[in-house]
């Protein structure tokens, strides 16, 4: 299946040259470990970690674990940002109920009806964000950090899910799961370590 019209730069010595088409790609011969990029990516990306470059240059992929780890204060940072949102949203619907209804225990059942979804909620939320193509939640996103396996690679839904249960470990051991994260040289936090999970940094060149 031939590319529609894609190019690419081609870092060589070191420096960005191009933009190139798949076939001038191929005449220049590019190795697996070439750094490129096209006008929609964020960063360069080594050439075999590209599925379109795989298919028509033959490339097989290769794994590289991250090298660049979300901080302790990143993940905190980012868990608020995500408690904010999943709250605010479910906040705005409290009041609006509460508003519509004067029966004081029709109020009193939404507001607890609410207060439990909201743990709930995020929970789910994080399962399906950290499992999508972004791997980040929305705080993630915006602090540059997601959500991988130990080989830098997009979780399933059920490895997701793995890990956001396995949440309740550190918060059972009284949050110490979490501070294990600045006693790991790869900043896991218990439930990462359970689930076999890393939070990364987008690679930088």
């Amino acid at each position: 299946m031939e590319s529609l019209g894609e190019t690419y730069l081609l870092v060589i010595n070191g420096k960005p040259e191009g933009p190139y088409s798949i076939d001038e790609l191929r005449l220049r011969k590019i190795k697996p470990n070439d750094f490129v990029r096209t006008p929609g990516m964020d960063d360069y990306k080594e050439a075999h970690e590209v599925p379109e470059l795989r298919e028509l240059l033959g490339f097989s992929k290769q794994y590289h674990p991250p090298q660049y780890y979300g901080s302790f204060d990143q993940r905190l940072l980012a868990s608020a940002i995500d408690w904010f949102i999943i709250a605010g949203i479910f906040i705005f619907f409290m009041v609006i109920g509460l508003l519509l209804n004067a029966d004081k225990q029709v109020q009193l059942f939404i507001i607890v009806g609410l207060l439990l979804a909201i743990p709930m909620a995020k929970i789910i939320y994080h399962i399906i964000m950290e499992s999508s193509v972004k791997q980040a939640t929305i705080g993630k996103g915006i602090l540059g950090i997601k959500v991988c396996d130990m080989n830098g690679e997009r979780l399933t839904l059920s490895h997701s899910a793995g890990r956001n249960l396995a949440k309740i470990l550190s918060v059972l051991t009284l949050f110490i799961g979490y501070l294990l994260a600045f006693f790991n040289s790869k900043q896991q936090c218990l439930h990462d370590v359970v689930a076999g999970t890393l939070v990364m940094k987008d690679r930088l060149i």
